[in-house]
């Protein structure tokens, strides 16, 4: 008697048992990836206040395992210098003042208005104790200027071209113009930002700044023909 044909199986389908490891080890590795980022944001937060209080300078790699009780492995494993961790610590800073600036004209309709809420919002955090030391003293210097600025760009830039072509939507500056006003907004809100930070007295040199930034807003939107 011939014995039944075993039921062929399906094309790129796994065993059961196979399956059943495939699934174990996906799962593994997603705690694995879940716990690694965990980790990176640890250390960059506790970085993050290092560098506030003491500067870069005078904050060591030592003392980063040390606060954040990381070990040297897992240190270097996210970032290979102490320059690479500066680095992960200005963009999550700049992240932070990305969101602050959009959510300060995130209900505001007329285009000036919006801009305006958007540049006082981010010239306010001139002040911030974290800004200013991360952002606006060391950066220039630890990660060159030409980075620096590229960092900024990267989150800065690209709000103040979309509130600037919604201007232009409005009628209130030339289309073709949008890309160069925003590069001159951008460093326009460095300067002012640089001026406060470096300043005697930085209330006053707020209040400046706040006035010339809102006045460069005025001339340029003041529409076109």
């Amino acid at each position: 008697m011939v014995p039944p044909a075993k039921p062929a199986r399906r094309p790129g389908r796994r065993p059961p048992l196979q399956q059943s490891a495939h699934a174990a080890n996906e799962a593994s590795g997603k705690r694995a990836s879940a716990k690694g980022a965990a980790t990176r944001r640890h250390i960059i937060a506790i970085a993050t206040a290092l560098f506030t209080k003491q500067g870069y300078n005078t904050t060591s790699i030592e003392t980063v395992l040390e606060k954040s009780g990381a070990s040297r492995g897992a240190l270097y494993h996210h970032f290979n210098s102490k320059e690479a961790l500066y680095a992960a610590v200005l963009e999550a800073v700049e992240a932070r003042i990305a969101e602050t600036t959009a959510e300060a004209s995130r209900h505001l309709r007329d285009p000036r208005e919006a801009l305006r809420a958007g540049c006082n919002a981010f010239i306010g955090l001139a002040r911030d104790t974290t800004v200013r030391q991360i952002v606006l003293l060391d950066a220039p210097a630890v990660v060159g200027w030409q980075k620096w600025r590229g960092i900024d760009a990267r989150f800065g830039f690209g709000q103040l071209k979309a509130g600037l072509t919604n201007a232009a939507k409005a009628g209130r500056i030339r289309p073709e113009l949008v890309d160069t006003m925003s590069h001159i907004l951008l460093a326009a809100l460095l300067e002012v930002a640089l001026l406060i930070a470096q300043a005697k007295d930085p209330r006053d040199a707020m209040r400046r700044g706040r006035a010339a930034i809102d006045e460069l807003l005025g001339a340029l939107l003041s529409g076109h023909k």
